[in-house]
């Protein structure tokens, strides 16, 4: 008989990873996963990048690379940090991981003994929840509104609760909301994370993703006392194929991450981070963004035109003014698993709301996704969901 850890007892499938699964049928119209568009993939070009590395550096590209990644990337990040996000910070404050997801899992490792405090926005990202979970922390959800985090809600919980070691956001177009938190709220944020002296994890995959409104500055360009860990990643503006993300974060903190990442993968993939930098040393990756906001736009603006026409009053949804998701909450008493499984009979997939509540519950509410399907796709998919909804009210 197996004997596995007490960890363990804590993890489960991922319900966006088990949907994608399912949604791999062509027929099915899939709203379920945070999907760039493939076609807006620059192909050709990291073709030639790909092609470039290995007739300058093939040998260097195929061999082991140091823990922090590959330098030369990690100086671009450093560089495009500064002039997108205001983040001042040198490529020694940079470590590459595979994907953001990796450094969840690596943060968790660094800061979470079982039964510490991790501090989330109600609803959050369900990776990041899946990522905690096998160090067995205790989840203090702080309520929400169409701005984000509530301030008022974090500050009371900070001086309440013991053993807070970890505050989670995404303030950007957040997963799965699609809210975006205006500047005093963020202001806010860092007067009352530096009071209380907690690390902040600033999770930003979609912050390049505005295609309405003005940018607003990253938390870690407010950080006084280097509390925040700022997490950023190519899978939504490049390519996720190449598993390429990042944490800046302070000197003490970079030295623990670089233990970690020893021991769990001794090194990123030197290949991946090598034609990623030559990319951007070949091509200008905000005039590749530059053509995907528009269709994003579109889209966007098409599922939540359609929504208006189709849905009955009963449903609440967000209008994003960026990144790749809307939030769905229904009436109370409707269980959208429920509704998630009468929608795969008719060949369309949401992702059920309750996955991204750490302490469960909340089970009237979905995430849907618009950025990978085409415009009739986004038509049909949200009339038969329309009809699934009524039928159900």
């Amino acid at each position: 008989m197996n004997k596995f850890s007490e960890r363990m007892n804590g993890m489960k499938a991922s319900d966006i990873r088990e949907l994608l699964k399912l949604t791999a049928r062509p027929e099915v119209i899939s709203f379920a996963g945070g999907m760039p568009a493939p076609e807006l993939f620059p192909v050709e070009e990291i073709n030639a990048a790909f092609n470039a590395v290995m007739a300058e550096n093939g040998k260097t590209a195929l061999q082991y690379g140091q823990t922090e990644g590959w330098a030369p990337l990690r100086q671009q990040i450093a560089d495009r940090m500064e002039k997108i996000n205001s983040i001042k910070t040198a490529p020694s404050d940079v470590i590459l991981t595979a994907g953001s997801q990796q450094g969840l899992d690596f943060c968790g490792k660094l800061f979470l003994n079982p039964g510490d405090v991790v501090i989330m926005e109600s609803p959050s990202y369900l990776g990041a929840i899946n990522a905690f979970n096998a160090y067995q922390p205790t989840y203090v959800e702080i309520p929400t509104d169409d701005n984000g985090m509530i301030m008022e809600e974090l500050e009371k919980v900070l001086a309440t609760t013991e053993n807070v070691k970890l505050i989670y956001v995404i303030p950007d177009f957040q997963n799965p909301s699609g809210r975006t938190w205006p500047l005093e709220r963020r202001q806010k944020f860092m007067e009352i994370v530096n009071k209380y002296e907690v690390n902040v994890i600033e999770d930003n995959p979609y912050g390049d993703l505005r295609f309405r409104g003005e940018f607003l500055p990253a938390l870690k360009s407010l950080d006084t006392k280097g509390l925040v860990l700022y997490f950023g990643t190519f899978s939504k503006i490049l390519s996720p194929g190449f598993r390429i993300g990042w944490i800046c974060a302070n000197e003490a903190i970079m030295e623990k991450l670089n233990l970690i990442a020893q021991a769990a993968v001794l090194q990123t993939a030197t290949v991946n981070a090598m034609v990623v930098s030559k990319y951007l040393e070949m091509y200008d990756i905000d005039e590749h963004i530059a053509k995907i906001l528009p269709v994003y736009k579109h889209r966007c603006e098409l599922m939540i035109s359609t929504m208006k026409e189709t849905f009955p009053p009963e449903a609440k949804f967000t209008d994003p003014e960026g990144g790749l998701f809307t939030w769905v909450e229904l009436p109370e008493y409707i269980n959208t698993r429920d509704l998630a499984a009468k929608a795969l009979e008719q060949n369309v997939a949401f992702v059920p709301g309750s996955g991204f509540y750490p302490n469960g519950g909340n089970n009237h509410c979905m995430r849907l996704n618009y950025s990978g399907q085409s415009d009739e796709r986004i038509v049909e998919g949200v009339k038969r969901l329309a009809a699934l909804i009524k039928e159900a009210l």
